[in-house]
């Protein structure tokens, strides 16, 4: 075993959009930072995001007539199905502006330019205000830029290592994380950590997550003690190229900005699927098509859709949409002659750990940006490319609470690392009985068998990397599951099929803590906004 121990005022843990506008944030103000991931500082969920920013930028002349924050905030709160906390939509969307010139200033390049951004529309949506860059790789310029940024300030990286706990000291204010990599295990000291992990999209069979998306920074949340809530609604990408039955693993994303541009869902016998659904059609919030989709799927006997994209022309596909032109191509499909066939994939966790408007969890010194994080903005089910906007937003947002923190704040105590064996499960086993009852879609029966499944446990010491990620699935699956049993009704990405209605005494966030045996149990809804 490698022991050994650094000193810093705070410890980023996830390099994606949120981590890294966090640690250079907080380079900025004079802290000592360094930025923990567990493979490389450009692999994570970020890259893979194709959509935009959905950002309303004034004064831009390239803006559609009529839009505005106001607006963008009523097309978020419609999305987010009644349980979006309006006064944090407004913040974060009202900082989206600054957001973007700020990343601007890392280099990152839009398609357009800076007179004339392009936008386009996606779900949710009734206006043009999602901004994008290399057609439909956003999330890969964002990443470039950010890693580019850091890597020429010469930030402090540190990769390869998994986290596989927050330590605190004997008051339970954060003091530092324990380490991991495949050479033994490490202590990082810390003032502070600010969870910027992503989401749990490898729970599922099929994600359009990276491999690296595991629920590491839920679980680390609530092992320090962290309220989360808001677990139950996992959102699924309506449109993830169906790469045939069984497919496991990570599935290509098509974005939706396609249908924003024109692109037609189809059943496989060429009927529309959203066709009296929802008044926007094809446009409707995530939640919506997915379960259009999924009910048309069980309707016809098949597990995919289709998706008409042939009326751009070989020529306007492989400019405006690249990544997906690509994935096509990859598996043998034209999408200019023929349809794109696709399927819903897990895709984004829109609770997570509870924080306020500026990243303060109710861990004393535990902070928490991006996916991973719950601040209210994305209720129920998220708006389309609220994610990158927020990330950008919290991510900064964090680093000056920290740094405000720290005039006020002592400094932590003597890290005491808990040496507890941990309950993991079969990650196969849990992935399939996620998939197959607690997808689109859920009962209690169904949700009584996941529970099971994530319940066959062994436990045992953590010494790998990958017993980390597989302890956390575990303990995330386990999260979720109890909050989902709890929603007795349907609401947003939650649909059950036993609770087909929404319930007007549902209309809140349910809250989830472990109890003294380490269990997800739901807690009194009346504790998430009181942070530390």
């Amino acid at each position: 075993m490698t022991a050994w121990e650094v000193t810093v005022d705070l410890a980023v843990v996830g390099t994606g959009v949120a981590g890294l506008t966090a640690a250079l944030r907080a380079a900025e103000l004079g802290l000592r930072v360094v930025a923990v991931t567990k493979t490389t500082v450009e692999d994570g969920n970020t890259q893979w995001a194709q959509g935009g920013i959905a950002v309303v930028l004034p004064g831009d002349q390239s803006s559609p007539p009529g839009d505005s924050v106001d607006a963008h905030v009523a097309d978020t709160l419609a999305a987010g199905a009644g349980l979006c906390d309006e006064a944090a939509v407004r913040t974060i969307l009202a900082a989206g502006p600054a957001a973007v010139s700020e990343l601007r200033t890392h280099g990152a390049v839009f398609d357009g330019g800076w007179t004339d951004v392009h936008r386009t529309r996606e779900g949710g949506h009734r206006a043009y205000r999602v901004i994008h860059a290399g057609g439909d790789a956003t999330g890969a310029e964002i990443e470039r830029a950010l890693a580019s940024s850091a890597r020429s300030q010469q930030l402090a990286l540190l990769e390869g290592q998994s986290v596989s706990e927050v330590l605190r000291d004997d008051t339970g204010r954060v003091a530092g994380l324990a380490l991991l990599d495949e050479l033994g295990a490490g202590v990082l000291r810390a003032r502070a950590v600010l969870l910027a992990t992503g989401g749990l999209g490898q729970l599922y069979a099929a994600s359009t997550n990276a491999d690296v998306a595991t629920g590491d920074g839920l679980a680390l949340g609530l092992r320090a003690g962290a309220l989360t809530a808001d677990l139950e609604f996992v959102q699924f990408h309506p449109t993830a190229l169906h790469l045939g039955t069984g497919s496991r693993g990570r599935q290509p994303l098509v974005t939706e900005a396609i249908r924003g541009e024109g692109a037609v869902l189809l059943d496989i016998a060429g009927a529309p699927v959203m066709t009296g659904v929802h008044p926007l059609g094809g446009l409707a919030p995530r939640d919506v098509v997915a379960a259009a989709i999924t009910r048309r799927m069980a309707a016809t006997g098949t597990d995919h859709v289709l998706l008409d994209a042939t009326h751009f022309g070989s020529v306007e596909l492989r400019r405006r949409f690249p990544t997906v032109h690509a994935a096509c191509a990859s598996v043998g499909i034209d999408p200019a002659c023929e349809p794109i066939p696709v399927a819903p994939a897990a895709h984004y966790q829109c609770g997570g750990v509870v924080t306020d408007t500026s990243g303060r969890t109710t861990v004393p010194g535990l902070y928490a940006a991006g996916e991973v994080a719950r601040t209210g903005l994305h209720g129920a089910n998220r708006l389309a490319s609220n994610s990158l906007l927020e990330g950008l937003v919290m991510g900064r947002r964090a680093a000056e609470a920290v740094a405000a923190d720290f005039t006020v704040s002592r400094c932590p105590g003597v890290p005491q690392p808990s040496r507890e064996l941990r309950p993991v499960a079969d990650r196969d086993a849990l992935q399939q009985s996620m998939s197959a009852h607690a997808g689109i879609g859920r009962d209690s029966a169904g949700l009584a068998t996941a529970s099971a499944v994530a319940g066959a446990t062994t436990r045992r010491r953590i010494r790998t990397p990958h017993d980390a990620e597989d302890a956390a699935l575990t303990l995330a699956a386990a999260a979720v599951l109890a909050a989902a049993a709890a929603r007795t009704e349907s609401r947003g990405c939650h649909l059950r099929t036993d609770h087909v209605r929404p319930a007007e005494r549902w209309r809140r966030s349910i809250a989830v803590v472990l109890d003294d045996d380490g269990i997800p149990v739901p807690a009194e809804p009346a504790l998430i906004g009181g942070v530390a």
